[in-house]
């Protein structure tokens, strides 16, 4: 962490910087974690049909994400989400029930997923700033590809899932839920 982050004015309540950059680490690993578990359960379904290609295209991505983010861990000793056993079978649930659905619902998931993950990683991205540079690129990075699979998405006719508008507010919450929680614990 630079001085100049270190320096900022902080109000009762904010975390630390340290405690910040731990909180972020965490979190994005146990959200690409349950990225490439809800893909693998979407491929356990799909995966013989014309969609699985895309979607094996998406997980490929998610788990360069989720390499970037063990190696972080490692680097910054930050502690992983104790809920990490309940983003394995949830991730995979999604992923496989949604997929269960039909495709076009598989890719409603992935857009209701990806539209909250970017409001999220730009969140992340204003809290950095150019303080944590590196982490910053990445998260940029990321959340450029996680745009792109929101559009993907779209464009293998997520919007005409039956009853898009509930599963996709359905799968909103539970992503939000998801982030609270990984911060925290």
């Amino acid at each position: 962490m630079t001085t100049e982050y270190r320096n900022k004015p902080r109000l009762p309540g904010d975390l630390l910087p340290e405690q910040l950059l731990d909180r972020v680490i965490r979190v994005d690993h146990a959200g690409e974690y349950g990225a490439k578990r809800i893909y693998e359960g979407q491929l356990a379904i799909l995966g013989r049909k014309p969609e699985g290609a895309v979607i094996r295209h998406m997980l490929e991505q998610e788990l360069v994400h989720l390499r970037a983010f063990e190696k972080l861990m490692a680097e910054r000793r930050a502690r992983p989400s104790v809920l990490f056993p309940v983003w394995h079978v949830a991730g995979f649930a999604l992923g496989a029930a949604t997929a269960l659905m039909g495709p076009k619902a598989a890719m409603a998931c992935t857009v209701a997923v990806e539209e909250v993950i970017d409001e999220h990683y730009r969140q992340q991205q204003n809290a950095l700033a150019a303080d944590e540079p590196e982490i910053t690129a990445k998260i940029e990075q990321f959340r450029a590809e996680e745009v792109e699979h929101r559009d993907t998405g779209l464009a293998h006719g997520a919007a005409e899932a039956p009853g898009y508008q509930l599963l996709s507010g359905a799968i909103k919450a539970g992503s939000r839920l998801a982030i609270w929680l990984a911060e925290r614990v």
